[in-house]
């Protein structure tokens, strides 16, 4: 029997996995967390030397207009001195709300290689929270090291004793860190959610591909809304919600995207394999 191709089973699997109501899952849970996730970033910026000047200019150069209306409000009160409460409660509430969007994305991936959840719900609860520490490391570093890295760079070369070579070395090297942590992490989610054994190898196609496309995406997104997409005038205050809601779900899909790859990989070596096996 004829090896059926990856493009082949790729694109069956695109025309039959709900992969749209699996990103809008995914974007209303992320919708969920991001709030207590930027309590637990702004709650944290008194804790270190940073300028409130560059917090402001990040805010305004990177984060399109009607979202960074929405969050420059509340920044002044959250970062004007250290509050260890809100830092709890950011930490607390957001791995509990993103861990639901996680648990989400585990189904999907599960769906995708067309087997059955069979763990527990405390080993599967452990999991999804142990994953979305993971993320929310991931996309912290991703997003503020190209643009604050050198100040914790320098921060770590003072609190540390860090040698002032190595701290170059990241310096130049931060981009390069951010992304390849992000391939490695989802690496690792890949591997370990769907509910069958996997190894790396197995898995590193659709993390290289959901981390490049979520830069691509990203990047192309923040372009168009700044240049071409008048959210703030035609819906107001409700602009930097949309904005960021259309940006959590394109990311949901990649993420899909890359874990529908992996599974179309493994359905492809899986077929090959029997055929091998089968008596001629």
């Amino acid at each position: 029997m004829q090896k059926t191709s990856f493009f082949k089973i790729f694109m069956t699997k695109l025309k039959t996995d709900p992969i749209p109501d699996w990103s809008a899952t995914l974007a209303y849970y992320f919708m969920l967390s991001i709030f207590p996730l930027l309590i637990f970033i702004l709650a944290l910026i008194p804790y270190f030397q940073f300028d409130l000047d560059t917090v402001y200019s990040f805010i305004n150069d990177y984060i399109p207009e009607g979202l960074a209306d929405t969050l420059s409000t509340t920044i002044l009160q959250v970062i004007s001195e250290p509050q260890g409460g809100l830092v709890s409660f950011g930490v607390l509430a957001t791995i509990w709300s993103a861990s639901n969007g996680v648990n989400a994305l585990i189904r999907a991936v599960n769906r995708s290689y067309n087997t059955e959840e069979t763990r527990n719900f405390i080993k599967l609860r452990l999991l999804s929270i142990l994953l979305t520490i993971a993320m929310i490391i991931v996309i912290v570093v991703t997003l503020l090291l190209p643009v604050f890295g050198h100040v914790i760079i320098e921060t770590l070369e003072t609190y540390f004793s860090l040698p002032h070579e190595t701290a170059n070395v990241l310096n130049r090297l931060r981009w390069i860190i951010g992304i390849g942590l992000m391939t490695f992490v989802l690496m690792i989610l890949y591997r370990v959610a769907p509910n069958i054994p996997l190894t790396f190898k197995q898995v590193i196609v659709g993390a290289v591909t959901a981390t490049v496309g979520w830069q691509i995406i990203s990047l192309l997104f923040s372009s168009y809304v700044s240049n071409f997409g008048n959210y703030t005038a035609t819906y107001g205050s409700l602009g930097g919600v949309i904005i960021l809601m259309l940006w959590f779900f394109l990311t949901g899909l990649i993420l899909v995207i890359g874990g529908e790859i992996n599974a179309t990989l493994f359905q492809q070596k899986h077929q090959s394999t029997n055929n091998q096996m089968k008596p001629k």
